[in-house]
């Protein structure tokens, strides 16, 4: 039987973010989530997740989005707030420990709140550029986390076979390109045994709108989520739904 993970990023992004990842979990097919520990909606996340034990909350590493917590990384940031993804498509330099410590800092806050995190994963992908790289695979080793197989995962490193990435874009298709996108999503699951669907889920808020270039996309795939004949193709193919934990 495959594993499929349906993972939600930027849990604790807002409370709006949060309400929307949490009605796709409780009505929908979503499984897991990352969880953002430097925005504003973390404390509602902390409550909503003690509300939900069987929604699989891992961390959403972060680096270009709000504030760091820490006061002492100004390689990291620019006036205590870190710098866009713009600043990381281009050559740039930071200092590597000042990452990893900033990144300890954020899955020890998680972990303090009585959330024993599932997985690692980061916002905007960072992971994937060195020397982020570096330091994500030293954390994930050092807390024996899985992470998303979004990169040349070490062997020693838990991670799933297969990583979809078109689930956000199905509620812009016309009917008959979601039935194909899902057909795609079940032959990968058959192919591949474990596979990982990332999506955005979430409803609109002030700090959504003031800090975030997706937008009504979230809405959306909130509801595609809760589509019941998705989950009932998936699971008349033998497909489990799960967690990082089943892994």
């Amino acid at each position: 039987m495959s594993l499929l993970i349906v993972n939600a990023d930027d849990f604790g992004y807002s409370q709006g973010i949060n309400l929307g990842i949490v009605a796709a979990h409780q009505n929908g097919m979503l499984t897991s989530t990352t969880m953002m520990a430097n925005m504003p909606g973390f404390d509602h996340g902390v409550e909503l997740a003690r509300q939900n034990p069987d929604l699989g909350i891992g961390v959403h590493l972060t680096l270009t989005c709000g504030n760091p917590l820490l006061s002492d990384v100004p390689s990291l940031a620019e006036n205590n707030v870190f710098r866009k993804i713009s600043f990381y498509e281009k050559e740039f330099s930071i200092d590597p420990e000042e990452l990893y410590r900033e990144w300890e800092a954020q899955i020890k806050k998680i972990i303090a709140a009585g959330i024993q995190p599932t997985h690692l994963d980061s916002h905007h992908h960072v992971n994937r550029i060195s020397p982020m790289k570096e330091v994500f695979i030293e954390l994930a080793q050092k807390y024996h986390l899985p992470v998303r197989n979004n990169f040349g995962v070490p062997e020693t490193i838990k991670t799933v076979n297969r990583f979809f990435t078109e689930f956000d874009g199905l509620s812009q298709n016309k009917e008959i390109w979601k039935e194909m996108t899902i057909k795609n999503l079940v032959q990968d699951c058959q192919v591949y045994g474990t596979v990982e669907v990332m999506c955005h889920p979430g409803y609109l808020d002030d700090v959504v709108m003031a800090s975030s270039s997706l937008l009504d996309s979230r809405v959306f795939t909130v509801k595609e989520l809760q589509n019941p004949r998705y989950k009932e193709v998936l699971e008349n193919h033998q497909i489990q739904f799960g967690t990082y934990r089943d892994l």
